[in-house]
């Protein structure tokens, strides 16, 4: 009975092969980004912040996740990432590791890293925590503005 829960699974792959190998570079660093950022879950937010010691507000999140996971340096605020060079990605085709946009206006005021099945980890409010939120919660669905992918 425990023989099968020790099996290995079907991957349709040689035996042996290794299964990151099939993952492109870019793949695996966004996958990288995603686990470091839900690792951060729980994390004290603090305006300025970008340590997990320190604690974080949004964009030093962002940035310290980036910089530790995918050894790339972004901007260090919101307004600043939100007029990077970086595709464009509609909502609908969101992957791990894009960069989700929010604001009551225009320009945004809000940023968070997806990290897949409509949920995103960001860094909200005084107070709080690093969290894991869904983007279809209707604070954040009415104030989405637009995302960014940054690993391509």
């Amino acid at each position: 009975m425990l023989a099968a829960c020790a099996s290995a699974p079907e991957t349709g792959l040689p035996p042996g092969a290794p299964v990151a190998a099939t993952l492109s570079a870019a793949t695996q660093r966004a996958n990288e980004v995603t686990l470091r950022a839900l690792g951060l879950v729980g994390t004290p937010y603090v305006y300025g912040g970008n340590t997990p010691l320190g604690g974080f507000d949004c964009s030093g999140l962002v940035t310290f996740v980036y910089a530790d996971a995918a050894d790339m340096q972004l901007p260090r605020t919101t307004a600043q990432m939100a007029t990077m060079h970086a595709r464009s990605v509609m909502r609908d085709a969101l992957r791990t590791g894009d960069l989700v946009f929010f604001g009551e206006r225009d320009v945004p005021s809000h940023v968070g890293i997806y990290v897949g099945n409509g949920r995103f980890v960001h860094a909200p409010n005084e107070g709080g925590t690093v969290r894991l939120d869904a983007l279809n919660n209707p604070y954040w669905n009415h104030n989405y503005r637009f995302s960014r992918r940054v690993i391509d």
